[in-house]
């Protein structure tokens, strides 16, 4: 087997100058175990895109596995080059949320999940677009996207499960939801939104839970969550730990396959944690079955 593996060597908060050393010594020995190493290219990420570079090559070069090891970011950029390609992507979780990991129900300790990515079965999943891009777990408009946007201007270093919390409490505080107009399957609604996600996976790391989204049900959860007072809004930011998100008052959670959302002026949206703005509307889309994962 051809494996090709993609490591990003500052994801996650426990990254540090080490951390592309250790990855790739602990990689290259599990290889070794199983007869792969002469089988095997290692390549760490150097910059925004390079994932999705590198596994281009590999789909070309005759790879059998792509073996991501970072967070969600990496794996979408991966994951975008492997759609339809038949090259499966297997996922080492390194990210400072990994809840695309979650979704896939991969073990969270590298050697394990190095283990379920070169000996596990391979199954299929599906993948959502919004606005055209991508993405493998959740796409969000409004205050999940501005959070999105805060967190990837930090540092190297100082990113983690724990400036994302104070992030999200800030924006809590002061982001202003707007008025949107969203088609979903053909009902169209009209209403002042603090939040509109789509989700293939249920969580969006780190235990915060959605929805209970499946990656292969053939279609995405809609998510959209009324704006609200700033009390109101932590109030029932309980349900996103229990994962009762419907539970709260004025949220709409149900299966699509087609949607698109507008607003008078551009709109902020995220993909898997990934910012990026619109300045029309945003259609979203479900390609069932479209990429194949390990483990």
């Amino acid at each position: 087997m051809k494996v090709v593996a993609i490591l990003n060597p500052i994801s996650g908060a426990g990254a540090d100058v080490h951390a592309a050393e250790h990855r790739t010594a602990l990689l290259a020995s599990e290889l070794d175990r199983r007869g792969l190493r002469g089988h095997a290219e290692i390549h760490l990420t150097s910059h925004a895109g390079h994932a999705r570079a590198l596994a281009t090559a590999a789909v070309t070069g005759g790879a059998q596995l792509v073996l991501v090891w970072g967070g969600d970011g990496t794996a979408n950029e991966a994951g975008t080059a492997l759609l339809e390609s038949g090259v499966p992507l297997g996922l080492v979780p390194a990210g400072s949320g990994n809840g695309l990991a979650a979704a896939l129900c991969t073990p969270r300790d590298p050697r394990a999940a190095i283990a379920a990515a070169l000996d596990g079965p391979t199954r299929a999943i599906d993948v959502g677009r919004l606005g055209g891009r991508p993405f493998l777990n959740i796409a969000g408009i409004g205050v999940d996207a501005r959070v999105a946007s805060l967190f990837n201007l930090r540092a190297k270093g100082t990113r983690g499960r724990w400036p994302y919390i104070l992030l999200g409490v800030t924006e809590g505080c002061r982001y202003a939801g707007r008025r949107y107009d969203i088609d979903l399957d053909g009902e169209r609604l009209t209403l002042d939104a603090l939040l509109i996600a789509f989700a293939n996976g249920a969580e969006y790391g780190n235990g915060v839970r959605l929805t209970a989204a499946r990656p292969d049900d053939g279609v995405l959860d809609a998510v959209v969550i009324e704006d609200r007072s700033v009390l109101a809004r932590f109030w029932h930011a309980r349900h996103l730990v229990t994962g009762t998100a419907d539970r709260a008052p004025r949220v709409l959670v149900r299966p699509v396959r087609h949607a698109v959302v507008r607003a008078d002026g551009p709109m902020d949206y995220h993909v898997d944690g990934e910012p990026g703005r619109s300045e029309g509307p945003l259609e979203v889309t479900v390609h069932p079955r479209a990429l194949l994962v390990k483990g």
